[in-house]
């Protein structure tokens, strides 16, 4: 009898390449903004693109026989409370820990060897001569032990910095979240690596800020409402934390927003994944989870519950 082949809607050219020698698995291109293929009626798994919510709706709404949302991203957050009864929902990651942890890396050092203000310096041929800080022997919380945070581990490793990890609950060179409060003190960084969920969100509060040591370091490569903006604001201002920020909230961040002028900051667009190469190394994972699944086996990045 014949191997029946799994149907993939994908959204562009790249994930018809990157799926097309995979056994059992037929890639069909689809398009958010055009009539879907006749091959949706038979497609399980969908690999979306960018969207709005509505055409987003509307598509699930046309695909009877799907049973899996295969994200190309590491964040599932836009998606829960959106995926239909009875269907998988896996992300992306592995595929953007390493330039996660990489802008990670980049901005604690501008930050310490002080390049925004020599950047100043070399406009207003100005030649100021001065000692920086460093970012060796500097202790750094990592919150978030998954692959973003192990992938910033790996990294910081290599410049001496002391990293102290932080996951859902202890293990073998993991803290619980719940031993926060008693770490978060003794840290000149906190760098936040975790997904938005209902645990997170609004985490970085008013007093967990306020109990990181004064100078310290806050930085955001996770999702923006993980951080109480207006709390994060005031403590900036005061000048006694300093930050950097690859997501913000709201985001993306309006004009006259205080974090553009807030001090001792640091904003980037929401670029750290942002890289060349980066729609490579999604496919790369996706690939092998639809392997996983054309072989009758579950994805390993299943989102579960409240993720």
């Amino acid at each position: 009898m014949a191997i029946m082949s799994v149907t993939v809607l994908v959204p562009d050219e790249d994930g018809l390449h990157a799926l097309g020698e995979l056994a059992g698995v037929r890639p069909v291109r689809y398009s958010w903004r055009e009539p879907l293929p006749p091959e949706a009626a038979d497609a399980e798994v969908l690999v979306p693109g960018a969207h709005r919510p509505e055409e987003r709706d509307a598509v699930l709404g046309a695909l009877p026989n799907l049973k899996l949302i295969q994200l190309l991203s590491a964040g599932a957050e836009n998606w829960i409370g959106s995926v239909p009864d009875g269907v998988l929902l896996s992300t992306c990651r592995g595929a953007h820990g390493g330039s996660t942890a990489e802008w990670v890396v980049a901005v604690l050092l501008s930050i310490y060897r002080e390049l925004p203000g020599f950047a100043a310096d070399q406009a207003a041929h100005r030649w100021n001569l001065h000692a920086t800080d460093t970012l060796q022997d500097k202790r750094v919380l990592v919150v978030g032990a998954g692959d973003l945070g192990r992938q910033l581990k790996r990294r910081l490793a290599a410049f001496d910095a002391r990293v102290t990890m932080v996951g859902v609950s202890a293990r073998e060179g993991v803290h619980s979240v719940d031993e926060l409060p008693a770490l978060l003190g003794a840290h000149d960084v906190v760098a936040l690596m975790v997904p938005l969920t209902s645990r997170t969100r609004g985490m970085v509060d008013a007093k967990f800020l306020a109990a990181m040591p004064d100078g310290a370091i806050l930085v955001n490569a996770a999702r923006g409402p993980v951080v109480d903006t207006d709390a994060l604001v005031a403590e900036l201002t005061a000048g006694r934390l300093r930050a950097a920020l690859d997501v913000t909230d709201p985001e993306p961040l309006p004009a006259g927003h205080p974090l553009w002028t807030a001090p001792n900051v640091v904003l980037t667009p929401h670029v750290a994944g942002s890289v060349t190469g980066s729609k490579r190394r999604s496919y790369a994972v996706v690939a092998a989870e639809i392997a996983r699944y054309a072989g009758g086996e579950l994805p390993q990045n299943l989102v579960h519950g409240e993720y």
